[in-house]
């Protein structure tokens, strides 16, 4: 079953190159995580819950211009900023590779560890960009219609009816509540069903990754203004993020502060 919430968008390719085609810009990320995963050394994951044949790249705005263009794309920050508001923040960038024979991953919620009670306003708004065509076969995200309205959170381990596979041709982006259950599918192909999880959070909250620390300086400073602002170096609402009444964005252009509150 295709999801409703799946739709076809290019994919970046490199920053300042024009996007040819889906398919190309897809195949260019792909040969890219490749790259990163031979030159990191990652490999499966060591628990249930990342998976024993399911291969993760975390902090990929610290890995290449390529990936710049994720977290900005025009046809998803829009949705995205719809559901949270234009102060959201990246909470975190990675892939996820579920290789063959790969179980399915436990269903949760992105916001389980949230101490808040259920049902809430949303909080994290998640992406998952399909690298490669998303199939109920090869492990598409499996989602659960309506639970962001669940009073509470699912048991980790037990099995759930109900869930839909993200069934999506390669080249679409997946958009859905953090709040929702849902969870990897298994694998049961030759093939890795290969994704980007470009995950958002609201402006007020603690990120999932540590943008700021894991991102180097030199290389947020090559940041658009707008990609600049959503890993961090902004306030939110006039007032959350300052530096002595400043903007943090000054100390990574080393300008000199500008005072921005109270002024």
């Amino acid at each position: 079953m295709r999801s409703r919430s799946a739709s076809s968008v290019p994919l970046p390719e490199r920053r300042r190159a024009p996007c040819r085609s889906s398919a190309a810009g897809g195949d260019e990320l792909r040969a890219d995580l490749e790259r990163l995963e031979r030159e990191l050394g990652e490999g499966p994951g060591k628990n249930l819950f990342e998976g024993f044949k399911t291969v993760r790249l975390y902090n990929l705005l610290a890995r290449g211009k390529i990936y710049e263009a994720i977290p900005v794309h025009e046809r998803v920050l829009p949705v995205v900023e719809g559901v949270l508001d234009r102060g959201c923040l990246v909470s975190s960038l990675s892939s996820i590779a579920i290789g063959p024979g790969e179980a399915a991953q436990p269903i949760h919620a992105d916001d389980m560890l949230i101490p808040l009670p259920k049902p809430h306003p949303t909080l994290v708004c998640n992406t998952m960009w399909a690298i490669t065509d998303f199939t109920a076969e090869n492990g598409a995200t499996r989602i659960l219609p309506g639970t962001h309205r669940a009073d509470g959170n699912p048991e980790l381990g037990k099995a759930y009816d109900g869930w839909v596979a993200a069934e999506m041709p390669k080249g679409s982006v997946l958009v859905f509540d953090g709040s929702v259950w849902h969870g990897g599918g298994e694998n049961r192909t030759r093939e890795r069903r290969l994704g980007i999880a470009m995950n958002y959070c609201a402006g007020w909250m603690r990120q999932q990754e540590n943008q700021l620390l894991g991102i180097p300086r030199e290389i947020a400073k090559g940041f658009s203004p707008r990609l600049r602002k959503l890993v961090g170096y902004g306030i939110y609402r006039g007032l959350y993020g300052h530096i002595e009444k400043c903007s943090p964005v000054d100390l990574l252009d080393e300008t000199g502060p500008r005072r921005v509150l109270g002024e």
